[in-house]
């Protein structure tokens, strides 16, 4: 293990050097070979397993205290398990895909797609799973061939010194490069002529990010968030939907843009569910000062919360804390996770999301209220519907829209490697993992091959009665609908 480093007063990074040394390293390779690509990747690989303790206390330093456990389960591992999974998928991934051609129109002419690499591609990570979100996409980005610039957080700021010092022992500058944030870097950082981008953050940074790229019409993909819904539906045991939805509440104190923003309970279970919650939360964590139990990233962050849990309280919601003994301590900006039942909808609670361990709890007496309440608001970025009826499930896969779907638990379709990652409207555009993420950060080159013998030669100048007799053949015919 090594040694994490201080995070130190360091000067603004040369961005516009790095992205030249790193297009001169593309134009001098620009199809790398699929022995690179994995030499890359178990760079990526080697790296996570030497430092995964300095990474663990990077980050525990930055949050303030998180357990190294949660790092590894929820950083490392996924970390590691996108860059297995592009090693094994990387040949074919790679692989020219044969297309279909029309023969009557052009004969023996071939079609072909060729996946090739973009360029350099840069990747503005946040705070909350900053290795998860900068190693899993960097798997997919470097099978596809690419470069990377990845810009960490100024709340990561011990991890970032950690990637700068130690990377480039494992990957040269000229194909990943980490860029710590200084303070202005990250405008800076987004107006770059990258040949793609990916932001994974808040929807009003993401809107800045957004127009900042478009000046140089540069792609981006964007992983934005919103206030993701849980549905417990009344056939589903509420015991066992309390257990799952609680756990991911709780992982990193909430702080995860894919967690139960609020949940939707059958009105007359809503205090069986709360006293359900005063169980289950302090068998896993015994006091606010586990070590099990995340810290809140920042006093800011704190500050917000515990406002907003206050201006629910004084507006006439119940405010239930979940754990014994002190709910909220300043000094470490820990927060007790709490769930709130009647919380006004025009409170801070109710209007955005929250990214904290405070669950609403709302009850409903019609499944039809909770789809229209939801389909109200902005596209979550997730979904989470808990029902066995399959006919209800289909119905509520139709009706409510949303950037991911985990059925009868919450988070773990983020886990899926096969399964494509991102937002829809507010919360995100374009997707990565797997061979989703392949498509992502490779153009999809189409490739026409004409025959030796075309029969577009028939179809020159001077145009007569051939011709048109060769155009009402070609000429696609009507069909019954």
């Amino acid at each position: 293990m090594t040694d994490t480093p201080s995070p130190t007063h360091t000067p603004f990074p040369d961005l516009p050097g790095l992205l030249a040394t790193q297009r001169a390293a593309c134009r001098a390779e620009p199809m790398p070979s699929e022995a690179r690509r994995r030499e890359w990747l178990g760079a990526l690989q080697r790296f996570l397993h030497d430092h995964r303790g300095a990474l663990c206390e990077a980050i525990a330093r930055d949050y303030g205290h998180r357990s190294h456990h949660e790092t590894l389960l929820t950083e490392v591992m996924p970390a590691l398990k996108e860059v297995e999974h592009a090693l094994s998928h990387l040949r074919a991934w790679m692989k020219p895909r044969r297309r279909g051609v029309d023969r009557i129109a052009f004969g023996l002419a071939r079609n072909e797609v060729i996946p090739q690499p973009l360029g350099v591609v840069g990747v503005i990570v946040p705070w909350n799973f900053p290795v998860n979100l900068s190693f899993g996409p960097l798997a997919v980005i470097l099978a596809a061939g690419n470069r990377a610039m990845v810009k960490m957080s100024e709340n990561s700021r011990a991890l970032a010194a950690l990637l700068v010092k130690e990377m480039p022992a494992y990957l040269p500058t000229d194909v990943l490069a980490f860029v710590d944030e200084t303070g202005g870097v990250g405008p800076a950082f987004s107006q770059l002529p990258f040949n793609h981008l990916l932001f994974t953050g808040s929807a009003p940074t993401g809107r800045a990010v957004m127009a900042s790229a478009a000046r140089n019409l540069c792609p981006v993909t964007l992983e934005l968030g919103g206030r993701s819904p849980a549905l417990v539906c009344p056939d589903f045991d509420l015991r066992l939907a309390a257990e799952r939805i609680l756990y991911t509440k709780c992982l990193n104190a909430g702080q995860i843009c894919t967690t139960v923003d609020h949940v939707f309970v059958p009105r007359d279970r809503v205090q069986d569910f709360v006293a359900m919650a005063r169980e289950i939360v302090p068998a896993r964590y015994a006091s606010l000062e586990s070590r099990d139990y995340t810290s809140i990233i920042s006093p800011t962050a704190w500050r917000r919360l515990v406002d907003a849990l206050d201006e629910a309280q004084a507006s006439g919601a119940t405010v239930i804390p979940l754990l014994p003994g002190a709910a909220r301590d300043e000094a470490g900006h820990r927060l007790a996770p709490h769930v709130v039942v009647d919380a006004p909808a025009d409170c801070a609670l109710m209007q955005r999301e929250i990214f904290g361990p405070i669950l609403p709890v709302i009850g409903y007496d019609a499944i039809d209220t909770v789809v229209d309440t939801i389909n109200a608001s902005p596209h979550p970025l997730a979904f989470y519907p808990f029902t066995h009826d399959q006919r209800l499930l289909q119905s509520l896969l139709e009706r409510v829209m949303s950037g991911g779907v985990s059925v009868n638990d919450a988070l773990f379709h983020v886990a899926q490697s096969e399964l494509p990652f991102g937002g829809v409207g507010e919360s995100g555009m374009g997707h990565y993992h797997g061979p989703e993420g392949f498509a992502t950060f490779s153009k999809l080159r189409p490739v026409f091959h004409q025959a030796r013998w075309a029969t577009t030669g028939l179809l020159a100048p001077p145009y007569g009665r051939r011709v048109e007799q060769l155009i009402e053949f070609i000429m696609p015919r009507r069909k019954r609908t």
